[in-house]
């Protein structure tokens, strides 16, 4: 059970909640560096994902809006290093981390009274369900590639071949609305990450 002060309850509901994500995500023990400052690597993302989701869409709701700050809550507390070292393994370490994030979140939710209609609704957009038919799951994902794409993109390009790379990229595009895809071109890219996209984007 998440513990307010006085002070946290004259905040509102929806602010409550908020405040007990980033205090989860504070814990992380692994550091990301952004101008000149570190951070908690997922408490860094967490505040990437909200900036991002309110440039793409400012009038998304509070389920959204709550769903993209807990995207990653906790994510540092089930290692890759715990499944097989295969796209198998990979998945079934994906899916471990989705169901984690929902009862961690719901468990915030009911602390601070959200009823069950609330918290079912952000549990399934944080699991990304029905991407193609659900406009909010749809956005969730968008917002995700979208920040995969501005913030993480280029050091992770670093690692890879570019044969990967196109493929990852194909993948992520694929996964995109046209107003997603729409808003990735318009991102700042490196002249090697902008032709791996672009081969990306020509694939069949």
């Amino acid at each position: 059970m998440v513990r307010f002060t006085k002070l946290d309850m004259k905040l509102t509901q929806f602010e409550r909640a908020i405040a007990a994500i980033d205090k989860k995500n504070s814990e992380d023990f692994h550091i990301d560096y952004f101008q000149g400052q570190e951070f908690p690597k997922e408490l860094l993302y967490s505040h990437r994902m909200t900036k991002k989701l309110l440039a793409f869409n400012p009038n998304t709701s509070e389920e959204l809006q709550i769903a993209a700050r807990a995207q990653h809550i906790c994510r540092w507390k089930i290692s890759r290093n715990e499944y097989p070292n295969d796209k198998k393994g990979y998945l079934k370490w994906r899916e471990a981390l989705k169901i984690m994030h929902a009862d961690i979140v719901s468990d915030i939710l009911k602390d601070v009274s959200y009823d069950s209609e609330f918290i079912n609704r952000v549990t399934f957009l944080i699991q990304k369900k029905q991407i193609k038919k659900d406009k909010e799951a749809q956005t969730m994902e968008d917002v995700v590639c979208l920040v995969f794409l501005e913030y993480y993109f280029e050091e992770f390009a670093t690692k890879h071949d570019d044969k990967k790379l196109i493929g990852i990229l194909r993948k992520t595009w694929l996964k995109m609305s046209v107003r997603g895809q729409e808003a990735a071109i318009k991102l700042d890219f490196s002249a090697r990450s902008q032709s791996l996209i672009s081969q990306a984007i020509e694939q069949d």
